[in-house]
């Protein structure tokens, strides 16, 4: 005599999904505060920030809050991410001499920020846009 319910066994089986604790992840899904190892398994420190361009889909590496201060790890000595931890190929001696990271920081702007009926927008029209602005001559 057959079910017409599925085994839920069989179901399960074809279905769950087990994460451990070392499957590997996108940049994009890293939390700050992920350990950074060096290839020989020493801790360099934990991220502070993804360096990204999402708008191409741009991985630049990442920030790495050390004893030393905030350093910068090149995306291509990035080795892999995972759920608990960033692997990179830095040796002990290149982790120490790791740069600052360098540059401004890049914000992106949203032209939504001021469109609408609420009060921010009202702002936004009366202050922040040129042709509400009174000229000076």
């Amino acid at each position: 005599m057959s079910s017409f319910f599925p085994s839920p066994i069989s179901d399960l089986a074809r279905t769950v999904t087990v994460v451990t604790d070392d499957a590997p992840i996108a940049y994009t899904a890293l939390p700050n505060g992920t350990p950074v190892f060096t290839s020989g398994g020493v801790e360099i420190g934990r991220v502070e920030h993804v360096l990204q361009d999402p708008s191409l889909d741009l991985f630049d590496g990442l920030a790495v809050k050390t004893h030393d201060g905030l350093r910068f790890v090149d995306a291509n000595r990035v080795d892999r991410i995972t759920t608990s931890a960033v692997h990179t190929t830095l040796s002990e001696d290149d982790a120490r001499s790791l740069p600052e990271p360098q540059g401004d920081e890049v914000f992106d702007a949203d032209p939504d920020e001021y469109g609408g009926n609420g009060l921010s927008a009202w702002f936004g029209r009366m202050f922040l846009r040129e042709h509400w602005m009174r000229r000076k001559d």
